[in-house]
């Protein structure tokens, strides 16, 4: 199949992009660049990947390469609440404005795959475990922007949404903003972390069982589209003190405490269900702890900040 990945480059992108390649699918990438990482420089060799410095939100530059897809991926995006809150014009723009475009030129037969956030949850009840019949409550721009375009894509037709938990991992993009990798990168590098309202629970994914459940969305289209899937660990419905517990079986001299002021300015509480997806057949491979071990090993190379949205 010929695949247009919009922010290919990104975190998710440029381990998506390379999975897509190596089952022999061609690939087109169009992407900003805008936080200077190199993430497909491996892959620039290989023939069937395209790739184009552009913006999502320009329709000449996605006219060729919307006219040639078979599935369409809209990867672009202001990412995460602090993002979005520091440009809110921007995260409509490349979220919902792009979004338009492509659903207005795409026809029927072209297939979109839209990665969207459980963050739409927002605050979750207590023992309830959120599905994809849960009412969305988004507490931020980004949540908000995020489930008005997974509404507008599913409404379209021949889509599939995935509502991913909050990631983890290495890519060849890497961020340290999220929450895993940046609770893991102050334990290798700090060795001491203060939390603020430590019970929020939050849903974690590896980066690489997001790539995964991609794949397997496009290969169950016709049994998977026209509907939301939540995508995420079940046995990683975790608070930020829990999260910590389990870092520290990996670097054991860490250090973490709450403090009893201070407030977390992500409002984010909730537990999901991942029982939707599991029924179609996928399965996640990678554990939080298995991710954590990773990322240690991975935080002996990467010591700047710059791998951040924030």
């Amino acid at each position: 199949m010929r695949v247009l990945i919009t922010g290919g480059a990104g975190y998710i992108g440029s381990v998506l992009v390379p999975r897509l390649l190596r089952d022999g699918h061609r690939v087109d990438v169009v992407d900003n660049f805008l936080y200077g990482q190199t993430p497909l420089l491996d892959w620039v060799c290989d023939p069937n990947l395209t790739i184009v410095r552009g913006d999502a939100r320009d329709p000449e530059t996605l006219a060729p390469f919307l006219k040639k897809a078979d599935w369409i991926v809209p990867l672009a995006c202001l990412t995460g609440a602090p993002a979005c809150d520091r440009d809110p014009g921007g995260a409509e723009s490349v979220i919902l404005d792009a979004v338009d475009r492509i659903l207005e030129v795409r026809s029927p037969s072209q297939a979109v795959f839209y990665p969207t956030t459980n963050s739409g949850y927002g605050v979750g009840e207590e023992g309830i475990h959120c599905t994809e019949e849960t009412p969305l409550r988004p507490v931020s721009l980004y949540g908000r922007l995020k489930v008005e375009a997974e509404r507008r894509i599913l409404e379209a037709g021949n889509s599939v949404t995935l509502r991913l938990a909050t990631a983890f991992g290495m890519s060849p993009r890497m961020r340290l903003d999220l929450l895993v990798n940046d609770f893991t990168y102050r334990a290798v590098t700090d060795r001491c972390l203060v939390l603020y309202e430590a019970h929020f629970k939050r849903n974690f994914i590896h980066v690489r069982d997001i790539s995964e459940a991609f794949l397997h969305s496009m290969g169950n289209l016709d049994a998977m589209k026209n509907e939301a899937y939540n995508v995420g660990l079940d046995d990683a419905n975790l608070n930020k003190a829990e999260l910590c517990e389990v870092i520290r079986k990996h670097v054991p001299e860490f250090w973490f405490t709450e403090a009893a002021v201070g407030e977390d300015p992500d409002k984010r509480n909730y537990i999901v269900s991942n029982a939707k997806i599991r029924g179609t057949g996928f399965v996640p491979e990678f554990s939080l702890e298995a991710g954590i071990q990773e990322l240690v090993k991975g935080y002996q190379i990467l010591r700047r900040n710059q791998y951040s949205n924030i």
